[in-house]
């Protein structure tokens, strides 16, 4: 990362002279950044639910003029006697908002364009009609829609809703100059000072930049810009200037100091975008997404520090509760005879209950039957390994075939965990792991579950906390309903191989 700055300087066509009177006028128009006093307790940064912030760049202008796009093509089809009736509109603009969903049209941009959108809405907006012809035609085939109505209705719909958007577009252009945001941007050297020139000289992207993050620099680095070079430093300009986004100019994972700004960033609500200062993507070849958007020539995307599908996430809470309450009824019989087995051998105290950090950290009672003997108590700071002398064969055997985990059914019931998720873990181990691997802390931005991902690759117990983070953070990234299907039924082809004395 030493290097960085060589490789970044001039890039974009800013040459060393340009960048430094960038930087200057920079330097001119940033808000200082003022440490508060304050004691050392309180500038430790608890582990807290991010923010909910309103942001003028979000979704719902584009979705209204979406639906109303959609809504006056329908009115206007909808003579007496035509084939589209006017309570026809609402499905058509809800099926043209899932449309647009799917091809990222909602996504946040710095530089959004009706037109460059056009290939992409004229192709929904042909899907779309389509549809509704063949819905039509099959519904009442007398009044099925001529080629020619078909015709009339794409087009009008591709004009009103290119029309739409570039109002939309428009005004948040002149919001974005009246009332820019604050901004940081992230990484190392010359190529974040252009980034941060760029954006102090063009308005309107809407981002004042006030201040470089750069956590591999020496704190009394010279530079025309504040450097921020520590976390605490970082925290305390978020807060004060109310920063609501931060530009990586190199990919978040790339640092492993730079990869724990992500939590930083994303539990105060700041919106994530990644900036290419050095043209990576020019010189690989590598294709930008679609609709590309760019930064005064910088390749530019949103990063997506977690799942955002609502919708999809209430279905994950909705199965959960009503896969754990079915099966908590049927396993039963099965934890009547662990409870009893348990009692036998290992005295009273069937049920053990410890803290363990769930979503966004927050602390929760996690319920498993005991599998220590009842003269022995799982310390909250003792890692507990295979062939511990403290455990009784009752409980080896309750352990090694996880039949231990089944009272966690209730704990999804609760709403404490899902069934599929990161594996929870005691506080202590937590703050533990988390100062060593710096992607640990990250895998609280799901719930916490009964199985994963790690654990049907084998990551069980006294194995390797850097491979199970990894694999953690690699199921958030990909997460879908059908991951969580796969995982269940990996999980319980495991179990049986156990009960039929498989590998």
């Amino acid at each position: 990362m030493d290097s960085a700055p060589a490789r970044h300087t001039g890039q974009g066509g800013t040459g060393s002279g340009g960048a430094a009177a960038g930087t200057a006028a920079v330097r001119r128009s940033v808000t200082a950044i003022h440490p508060p006093r304050r004691s050392r307790a309180d500038q430790a940064r608890p582990l807290v639910r991010p923010q909910r912030v309103r942001r003028r760049d979000g979704a719902v202008p584009l979705l209204t003029a979406d639906a109303l796009a959609a809504v006056l093509t329908t009115t206007l089809l909808a003579r007496p006697g035509a084939a589209v009736p006017p309570e026809a509109a609402a499905p058509v603009a809800v099926l043209l908002a899932a449309l647009h969903a799917q091809a990222g049209l909602y996504r946040p941009r710095l530089a959004p364009s009706a037109l460059l959108e056009l290939p992409a809405l004229a192709g929904r907006a042909a899907v779309l009609w389509c549809a509704a012809a063949a819905v039509v035609a099959a519904a009442a085939p007398g009044q099925a829609l001529g080629w020619s109505a078909l015709l009339s209705a794409v087009c009008l719909q591709i004009v009103l809703t290119c029309a739409g958007r570039g109002l939309v577009n428009r005004l948040r252009r002149r919001s974005a100059r009246l009332r820019p945001a604050s901004a940081l941007v992230v990484g190392p050297g010359a190529g974040a000072s252009a980034v941060a020139a760029a954006l102090h000289g063009r308005p309107e992207y809407g981002l004042r930049p006030v201040g470089l993050a750069d956590t591999t620099a020496a704190e009394d680095s010279a530079a025309a810009v504040p450097v921020l070079a520590t976390h605490e430093d970082i925290r305390r300009a978020v807060i004060q200037n109310s920063v609501r986004h931060a530009v990586f100019t190199c990919p978040p994972e790339a640092d492993e100091r730079t990869a724990s700004l992500v939590r930083l960033f994303h539990d105060h609500g700041c919106r994530l975008w990644l900036a290419d200062p050095a043209g990576t993507a020019k010189v690989t070849g590598m294709r930008v997404a679609q609709p590309a958007d760019q930064l005064w020539g910088y390749a530019v995307q949103p990063l997506l520090p977690r799942p955002s599908r609502p919708v999809e996430r209430w279905v994950k809470r909705a199965v959960d509760g009503a896969l754990a309450a079915i099966a908590l009824i049927a396993a039963a019989p099965v934890m009547g005879v662990c409870a009893l087995a348990v009692r036998i051998s290992d005295g009273p105290g069937v049920i053990f209950r410890q803290e363990r950090v769930g979503l966004y950290g927050r602390s929760f009672t996690l319920l498993k039957f005991r599998t220590l003997r009842a003269d022995e108590h799982e310390s909250a700071t003792r890692w507990t390994v295979a062939g511990d002398h403290r455990m009784s064969p009752i409980g080896s055997f309750l352990r090694k075939s996880s039949l231990d985990e089944l009272p966690q059914l209730w704990n999804v019931v609760r709403g404490d965990m899902s069934l599929v998720g990161p594996r929870p873990e005691r506080p202590f181990f937590v703050a533990k792991f988390a100062a060593v691997h710096p992607g640990y802390e990250a895998r609280h931005r799901m719930p916490v579950g009964i199985t994963g991902l790690a654990q049907i690759n084998g990551l069980r117990g006294d194995t390797s906390i850097e491979d199970r983070a990894r694999f953690d953070n690699h199921y958030i990234d990909t997460w879908s309903l059908w991951q969580d299907v796969w995982i269940l039924a990996r999980t319980a082809a495991s179990f049986f191989r156990f009960r039929l004395g498989g590998s």
